[in-house]
Formats: C-alpha cells, structure tokens, sequence
C-alpha cells in the first residue's frame, strides 16, 4: 500500500498514512498546498518507536481503557519521557498504533499474490480477524477523541477495502467463491468472529473457518 521505508545513513524516515490521511481528505483552502516535510528519524530513534508501537499494541489489546502511558513505555523497555518524545498524547499513541495496524494489513495483501486465489483470501482474512481483535480494542478508546466519519477512519477503511477488493475479485474470477460474496459483508463476518467475547481456545479460528467454507460456491440445486 505504502511506499518502504527510506534508509539515509543512521536516519530512517517512512510516510504516515495518518497525515495523508489528514491531509487528502481536508476540506479547508490550503488543502492543496505541499505537506510539511518530515523530519527524519535517527536510526535508534526509530527503533524506540517501533517498541512503542508493539508495546502500545499489546497494552492495549490486552487492557484496552486501563492501559497506562508509564506501562506502555516500562512494557517497551524505555522512559516515560521517550514515549512522549514521540508520541505527545494517549490519542496520538492510539492514533499510530491503529495506523499501523492498518498499514500491515495492507501490506499482508501485496504479499499474497503468489498463492493460490482461495489460499490467498484465506491468508488475508485470518490477517485481518487479527487485525479485528486489536480494532476493536482501539477503535473503542479513539472514538472519545474522534467520531466515526474522522478523515483517519476514512482513510484505513478505503485502504483495507483497497487492499482486499483484488483479492477476493480473484477468487471470484477463479470460481473459487461465490459470484454473490460482497467484500464489507465477508470483513464484517470475519470482524465479528474474531470479536466473540469469553470464546474458548482455538473456537474462534473453528468458527471462522467453517464461516469461510460458506463463501465457497454453492451446487446448483
């Protein structure tokens, strides 16, 4: 979905999805103008970046509200104030993680095409009922900061859709998967399996997959 990562020397700079997502979507009359560049990151600067996302992303998928900054940033293994550095507010944190989150789906996709049309759907929605699970857990805690039509949300939601389309046309078109199975409808089946609150071990990956042998085509009656 994204371009890589650029390396220069001991700096590593990679676009934001989220300030496109700002930006592309803004209404305002210097919404043509050039975005601000941005300042690279020095290498061990990223790198504590990049443990804070994963921190962040577990802190909050395991104890959503409750998460705390100081455990965010003890879970990452650096100081409260390097958080901040980085990330000025618990919504800006969220913000990035959730991007993030959104960033790999994404990418997951553009690594499918050797497989096999069946296979590759499969791949990428089993990508995406992980990506569910931790959704669900930030979506809830940015809507007290965002509303549902925020240019972020609109922005991940395009790309998700962006990225699985293909994927799932093709299975179509290998008559793989029935001519009927709608993309929004095959994510929110897969979201809401993924979700299922007080599942045991292992039941929601039974459920999911005998959801996913109903998007095969149906014999004729």
């Amino acid at each position: 979905m994204e371009a890589a990562s650029v390396s220069l020397g001991n700096y590593t700079e990679a676009p934001s999805v989220l300030s496109r997502a700002m930006s592309s979507t803004s209404t305002s009359s210097d919404a043509a103008a050039e975005p601000l560049p941005v300042r690279p990151l020095r290498a061990d600067a990223a790198r504590n970046r990049d443990k804070l996302l994963a921190a962040a992303r577990e802190a909050f998928t395991e104890d959503g509200a409750d998460a705390s900054l100081e455990g965010i940033a003890r879970r990452a293994g650096v100081g409260i104030g390097t958080l901040y550095r980085n990330f000025a507010t618990r919504q800006a944190l969220l913000e990035a993680v959730y991007v993030d989150e959104v960033e790999a789906i994404c990418s997951a996709a553009d690594q499918l095409d050797k497989l096999a049309p069946w296979d590759a759907l499969v791949a990428w929605l089993r990508s995406f009922s992980d990506y569910a699970t931790t959704k669900k857990a930030l979506g809830a805690e940015l809507m007290a900061y965002l509303d549902g039509e925020a240019p972020v949300f609109q922005q991940c939601r395009q790309s998700i859709v962006a990225a699985g389309a293909p994927l799932l046309e093709r299975a179509q078109r290998a008559g793989e998967v029935r001519p009927d199975a709608e993309l929004m409808d095959v994510m929110r089946m897969v979201g809401g399996i993924a979700t299922i609150a007080n599942a045991e071990p292992g039941q929601i990956d039974r459920i999911l997959a005998v959801a996913l042998d109903g998007l095969r085509p149906q014999p004729a009656a």
